[in-house]
């Protein structure tokens, strides 16, 4: 299974007010009302994120491209970003040291 449909499976069916919706799949070879409806949520370009209300409306569209995106809650979506940004931290540099180790109990 792929990152994306694991991601997918752990959206939650309670929804928030805001839902986050990122284009996961192109655009190229999908039908011509699914790419209008992709163009009416704002979404260009694989791996682009837009906020939505969570709307009745909003909801028909996401259904209807439900194989082309991924939808996240607000928490989730915050929580995805801040392991980003932790993944991409600077991390102190690894010191491995390949001398052998100073014995002090052999100076008795």
């Amino acid at each position: 299974m792929n990152a994306f449909k694991a991601f997918k499976a752990s959206v939650p069916i309670a929804w928030s007010t805001n839902l986050y919706i990122t284009l996961v799949r192109g655009m190229p070879g999908t039908r011509r009302l699914h790419r209008r409806t992709l163009e009416a949520l704002r979404l260009r370009k694989c791996n682009r994120t837009v906020m939505r209300w969570n709307t009745p409306t909003v909801r028909g569209m996401i259904q209807q491209v439900k194989r082309l995106v991924v939808v996240e809650t607000e928490e989730m979506y915050k929580a995805r970003k801040q392991k980003m940004e932790q993944h991409r931290a600077l991390r102190p540099p690894l010191v491995i040291n390949h001398l052998p180790a100073p014995s002090s109990a052999s100076a008795s």
